[in-house]
């Protein structure tokens, strides 16, 4: 049964290997105990925001109120669709993708992370594929961002197999000392030229508005 309250709830963004829904208490529960066992090597930071460098309890307690806060932030222009991915029947990570004035700009950023055992699988790939169909194909996005520091080897070869090319650099702080980031982008014609896996969408229509997303123009 459906949630007429939060229908947004029951979107589901599927591959073959891969399944993407709206992180639930059920799925925040489940991230929650997957960053106990590690989302990258101690030793290195790949994320911009340093969240993993808290101890437990509190970074298993950080996940939840991450969950909580998008969805309560959440209005039908700005959003954080936060998305649990289930990777070969496991919990395996979290795919984000945000907007901001999007009925007027039509851009998306997307974000990532998965723990460490799912990673060196392909997921990465192939649920960064998933939301880029639904972000271009059914609500209609017209560019897509993302971001990876120059060191993160593994996401940047991600974003260029997909199409994005380099928008600029900038200089960020992370754990205080100096590094660059590289800011990526792909625009929907290079998403076009592109053959890409079969994507199976469900719930969408119950929750459309959340999106202020036009009618799809095509896909399964």
């Amino acid at each position: 049964m459906g949630n007429p309250f939060r229908p947004s709830f029951d979107l589901r963004i599927r591959t073959c290997r891969v399944e993407i829904g709206m992180s639930n208490h059920d799925y925040l529960f489940a991230l929650a105990l997957l960053t106990s066992k590690g989302v990258h090597d101690p030793a290195t930071m790949p994320i911009l925001y340093l969240w993993t460098d808290e101890a437990s309890p509190q970074l298993e307690r950080g996940v939840m109120k991450w969950g909580w806060f998008h969805r309560a932030a959440w209005t039908s222009n700005n959003w954080s669709f936060n998305g649990a991915v289930i990777g070969d029947g496991e919990m395996a990570g979290v795919l984000g993708l945000r907007a901001t004035d999007f009925a007027a700009i039509r851009t998306v950023t997307t974000g990532s992370w998965l723990g460490l055992e799912h990673q060196g699988h392909g997921i990465g790939k192939e649920m960064r594929t998933a939301i880029l169909y639904f972000a271009f194909e059914r609500l209609g996005a017209l560019d897509a961002h993302s971001g990876a520091f120059v060191d993160n080897e593994s996401s940047r070869q991600v974003s260029r197999a997909l199409g994005y090319q380099d928008s600029g650099r900038r200089t960020v702080l992370r754990r205080g000392i100096k590094a660059e980031l590289l800011e990526l982008r792909l625009d929907r014609s290079k998403w076009a030229q592109r053959e890409h896996p079969a994507i199976e969408i469900s719930g969408l229509e119950g929750c459309r508005e959340f999106f202020t997303a036009p009618h799809s123009r095509g896909g399964s």
